[in-house]
């Protein structure tokens, strides 16, 4: 039976809180057409609204809970004092339209963190504005464009996009006014050299490259792409979405990348899900530096010690974003930086490479390894069985939550069939990824023996298996009373 909603706790005249007495004029109500007669509200009592919430947070799975293995999302734990630093209130307490001087602080710590990115990336600059990933690529999309205009280059408005990508990148590429053209893979997982050499021509206005890609491998090419786009006149742009296997061992620029977004909720341990916050920087090389989004924070020296500043870059493509950013996800990637240093930051990419590769060579005894090569932090075997030819990766993913684990995440990237992408992280312990192997090795045995087991999946859940493609075509946004539902409740 499902629990109540807040709405079915309720009775009238119940009230969980009272308002003081105003203390300010009231506000005019709007026109009588733009109001409604009655709104259709829960009148709970205080007991019943704290225990409500407190049972739906129970129900929640989260990086608090245990091992969320979403691969190309990066779900580390997030240190507790990454958030108390960011609840300083000397921090969290500025507002954003304080002038300069009297916020010089913040920006001491943005300028500092400006910094460390550059270093980490190879970068001339970093903007901290985006405020996500997605939002980086775009921004790295439009300084693409931005150059290519400056130089006469009009023309130039192709967009190479290997088939492994992140669905983000055709998106970011339309949403700029470019044409998206995919490049396939080779049979080794890299991009195949013989798909790029016919789309090196006058159109090419870049291609963008998620390095390691998004099945968990390092591009065997990477260097050779980068020196043949840039031959043909192209840009390369850098997915910094898997830059938790390369922070503190490789420089992306010095691979080649000319512009690169940052994840602060992934590789830098700020909180992540739930459509955020999260925060997307994007660092550029020599090429592209003075268009990067602004204003960045520049340094100034005198007499008097050093001061900080708002600057933006000469050729900027502009604000993407209001006031500081994202500015709570940076003060906790600061603080990640400086409780790790630069040792400690190698040695988290270091441990989630050598926690990827045990896992996946516990797995690939059970589970087909489409691309059997070392990997790097994640790697994507297939949901399909020996002996279980009705078993699918979804069931695998749902049988996985009787176990006590969030499922890793299914079918993507597309080029694998039935895939399922396992991203441990460096924050897991070896007994954790063994306890997650042995439920993976049980459930493998468990398709053979009782494979209803898992087509009924979940059973132990606060609610059994939805109709996904239902959800997906019928939304419902809104609650809606009982006896106005289904039979069954949905």
């Amino acid at each position: 039976m499902s629990e109540p909603i807040i709405y079915e706790l309720g009775a009238p005249g119940r009230c969980a809180a009272h308002l003081p007495k105003l203390d300010v004029p009231p506000s005019p109500l709007p026109p009588a057409h733009l109001l409604r007669d009655g709104l259709d509200l829960p009148e709970v009592s205080e007991v019943d609204l704290v225990r409500h919430y407190v049972r739906l947070s129970q129900m929640n799975y989260g990086v608090d809970i245990g091992l969320y293995p979403l691969g190309s999302c990066t779900m580390k734990y997030n240190p507790k004092a990454n958030e108390e630093a960011a609840r300083i209130s000397d921090l969290h307490n500025v507002h954003p339209y304080q002038p300069e001087e009297s916020v010089q602080g913040n920006l001491a710590l943005m300028y500092a963190l400006q910094s460390a990115l550059a270093e980490l990336g190879g970068f001339q600059a970093v903007s901290l504005q985006p405020a996500a990933g997605a939002h980086g690529e775009l921004s790295g999309i439009l300084m693409i464009r931005a150059y290519h205009r400056a130089r006469g280059d009009a023309q130039r408005t192709v967009m190479l996009i290997p088939d492994s990508a992140h669905g983000t990148n055709p998106a970011s590429t339309s949403m700029v006014g470019l044409e998206a053209v995919e490049v396939s893979s080779d049979e080794r997982g890299n991009v195949d050299l013989s798909a790029l050499t016919p789309h090196l021509n006058q159109r090419l206005a870049g291609i963008m490259l998620t390095n390691p890609n998004t099945l968990g491998l390092f591009d065997e090419h990477v260097q050779e792409i980068c020196r043949r786009v840039h031959e043909a006149g192209g840009l390369v742009y850098g997915d910094g979405a898997n830059f938790n296997a390369l922070m503190g061992i490789v420089k992306p620029v010095q691979l080649g990348f000319d512009v690169m977004h940052l994840n602060l909720h992934k590789t830098f341990s700020t909180p992540h899900g739930g459509g955020g916050p999260g925060s997307g920087p994007v660092g550029a090389g020599p090429a592209l530096a003075d268009y990067l989004p602004g204003p960045l924070v520049a340094r100034d020296s005198g007499a008097e010690g050093e001061t900080y500043r708002w600057e933006i870059p000469a050729r900027s493509i502009g604000r993407v974003k209001s006031f500081y950013g994202h500015f709570g996800i940076i003060v906790r990637a600061y603080a990640y930086i400086c409780m790790l240093g630069a040792s400690g930051l190698r040695e988290s990419s270091e441990a989630a490479v050598l926690a990827a590769n045990y896992l996946q060579e516990r797995l690939r005894r059970t589970y087909p390894l489409p691309y059997p090569r070392t990997c790097m932090h994640e790697f994507v075997l297939e949901g399909r069985l020996q002996g279980a030819p009705g078993i699918r990766a979804l069931d695998i993913a749902k049988r996985l939550i009787d176990y006590g684990y969030h499922p890793p995440t299914n079918y993507f990237p597309l080029i694998v069939h039935e895939a399922l992408m396992i991203e441990p992280t460096e924050t897991e312990s070896k007994r954790e990824l063994d306890a997650f192997a042995d439920a993976l090795e049980r459930i493998a045995q468990e398709a053979v023996d009782h494979p209803e087991w898992l087509h009924e999946a979940p059973t132990r859940a606060p609610l059994r298996r939805l109709d996904e493609v239902r959800a997906a075509k019928d939304l419902v946004l809104c609650w809606e009373r009982r006896d106005s539902r289904d039979k069954d409740g949905q």
